[in-house]
């Protein structure tokens, strides 16, 4: 390992960082001046590569102060790196050795840094986040509204807690929207997404605000950056089944519900799934090749600014792969 490389492991109150090949490890705090002075250091450090886990939020202050200082840094798979430790023999688990564990993981592997998100595109993604989470609590207060008395105290304050999650989301909603028309390239974008049958606003804004690859990323790519790729399971003889994993679990839940929308409303895609279903795909294989097929006609839209064409896309298809593509643009 001839080039420096950093790791850091991130909690919610502390940040250890490690440096190969050196073996110099420290800790931070993650308040904001900390993190103003830890950026500070690495950008005297020079580094060709500083490594973060993915962890649900708290990597994300670090990880804009350093792509705001230009310093190389990639946001990873935790499962990625924890079965490199398992084959380099890293057993053991602690705050440091998980730090050394991706410094190294960056000097070996060298993941690919990726472009941050502007301070506007994250706003839109934590009110998509907000969202989600409001619907998911109006979901788990329901099932317990089922389960409760059929009158009483209880009953009472399960439908008014309701009642007020429900209006809380419609006060989200309208701010993603004042959002979106705020932005001349938002409001675009989102007529693109949603001239597609099966794409609603909210299959739209999500993809504005949790993809914003779409677009700018080779189709095999992009689907294994959402999670919809299918992975061989082959050795020797054996042909196992193709199984997809890893990726951008919301982003690839609310494709789901696109496509379970396009083979109904979606003449395209409806044909494509019935044909799978026809040669005898279990209709999860073939809605997972619908929701494949549908994030690589959004992503050839988003990459050419051209909205659904239907009488393009039902042209017999070429040889080419990307003609194929193209023809939906046309």
């Amino acid at each position: 390992m001839d080039r420096t490389s950093v790791g850091i492991d991130v909690s919610k109150e502390t940040f250890v960082i490690a440096v190969a090949p050196t073996g110099d490890q420290w800790t931070s705090e993650t308040t904001p001046a900390a993190v103003d002075i830890l950026v500070a250091r690495l950008v005297q450090l020079q580094p060709a590569i500083i490594v973060v886990e993915a962890t649900g939020g708290y990597e994300r202050a670090v990880v804009a102060h350093c792509a705001a200082a230009s310093l190389p840094i990639a946001v990873v798979n935790p499962r990625q790196v924890r079965a490199f430790a398992q084959a380099v023999g890293r057993s053991a688990k602690t705050d440091g050795i998980d730090a050394a564990v991706l410094a190294e993981f960056g000097a070996r592997i060298h993941p690919p840094t990726r472009g941050i998100a502007d301070a506007e595109t994250r706003a839109l993604a934590a009110l998509v986040v907000r969202r989600r989470q409001l619907i998911e609590m109006i979901v788990m207060e329901r099932q317990r509204l089922a389960q409760a008395p059929p009158t009483g105290k209880i009953t009472r304050d399960l439908r008014n807690h309701i009642r007020w999650l429900e209006r809380r989301v419609e006060d989200v909603d309208e701010e993603i929207g004042t959002a979106i028309q705020a932005s001349p390239v938002w409001r675009v974008h989102e007529d693109l997404l949603r001239s597609v049958p099966g794409i609603g606003p909210t299959t739209a804004r999500t993809l504005l605000a949790e993809l914003p690859e779409l677009g700018r990323l080779e189709r095999r790519t992009i689907a294994a950056l959402v999670g919809v790729a299918p992975f061989n399971c082959d050795s020797g003889q054996h042909r196992g089944q193709r199984h997809i994993w890893g990726g951008r679990a919301s982003v690839r839940a609310t494709l789901y519900m696109a496509a379970l929308s396009a083979i109904r409303c979606n003449p395209i895609l409806a044909a494509f799934y019935q044909r799978l279903r026809a040669a005898g795909k279990p209709g999860k294989v073939a809605l997972v090749a619908t929701m494949r097929k549908l994030l690589t006609i959004l992503n050839t839209m988003m990459k050419h600014q051209r909205p659904w064409n239907p009488k393009a896309a039902s042209t017999p298809a070429s040889p080419s792969r990307s003609a194929r593509a193209a023809a939906v643009l046309a």
